[in-house]
């Protein structure tokens, strides 16, 4: 099936946005929180550098890499909403059209932020 280039254009935004969503957001802390977790190490010039580490093994450890991998949730999160679109786009279709206008004001947010700050 071919789509628009508005439709193709909706689903990027739209994946970004979810991925962003799930994989930085601290409104879904609470489910990353099984899986990773934060590690904070002071450098010599008292830096403070935070990193992720991943949780358990087998499944467990498994999630947590793909939670703590900004492109391998992408490539699932680009998958999922595609499906969702093709399959039941009366349904989700305003779901995904919020998150493609969430995640283009997130990237203008960004644009902004840069140039004020």
């Amino acid at each position: 099936m071919i789509i628009s280039w508005l439709d193709f254009v909706m689903l990027c935004f739209a994946s970004f946005r979810l991925t962003r969503l799930i994989v930085f957001d601290k409104i879904t802390e609470f489910a990353r929180r099984p899986f990773l977790r934060e590690v904070e190490e002071v450098e010599a010039d008292g830096e403070i550098i935070t990193y992720i580490e991943v949780k358990g093994k087998g499944i467990r450890a498994w999630i947590g890499e793909l939670l703590a991998c900004y492109w391998c949730t992408g490539m699932w999160c680009a998958g999922f909403i595609y499906l969702l679109w093709f399959f039941y786009f009366e349904l989700v279709g305003p779901v995904i059209m919020i998150l493609a206008i969430a995640g283009v004001a997130a990237i203008i947010e960004l644009i902004v932020s840069r140039f004020i700050d």
